[in-house]
């Protein structure tokens, strides 16, 4: 059972951004910092990631655990319109697999986090990319 009225969930989803999220913010600071420069969301490479550096075609994905069904066949379903979000969660699976597939055969190096993983440690995604970006250059 939700512990929140029908428009108050509806409020609290709506405020969900896909953009600019705390954890995104706070990788591309740091990416900032140690001289990496990025784009956010650039429409022109396939699945919109949130960072692309397309000189080392190497795309970056936040993902957030709900959304992006972390452990989902394990995890407790959604309460309240289930069929919905079951539907929407499975969508969004497949929608990461064909977007790394795609990007896999066009040469690009893809790296995902979980965002609990980027606000936990953002020092070791930070780590994570320098990696990928010295093995091309």
């Amino acid at each position: 059972m939700d512990v929140h009225n029908k428009e108050q969930r509806s409020k609290n989803m709506a405020a969900i951004k896909s953009k600019a999220t705390k954890c995104e913010v706070a990788l591309g600071k740091r990416l900032w910092a140690e001289g990496l420069r990025y784009r956010k969301n650039d429409k022109t490479v396939f699945g919109k990631p949130d960072f692309t550096f397309k000189k080392y075609k190497l795309a970056i994905f936040i993902d957030s655990e709900f959304f992006h069904g972390k452990d989902f066949e394990t995890k407790k379903q959604p309460a309240t319109n289930t069929d919905f979000w079951v539907m929407k969660i499975a969508r969004n699976i497949e929608r990461d697999k064909l977007v790394n597939s795609y990007l896999a055969k066009e040469g690009w190096t893809i790296l995902r986090f979980w965002s609990d993983q980027v606000k936990k440690d953002v020092n070791m995604c930070v780590q994570r990319i320098i990696y990928e970006v010295s093995k091309v250059k």
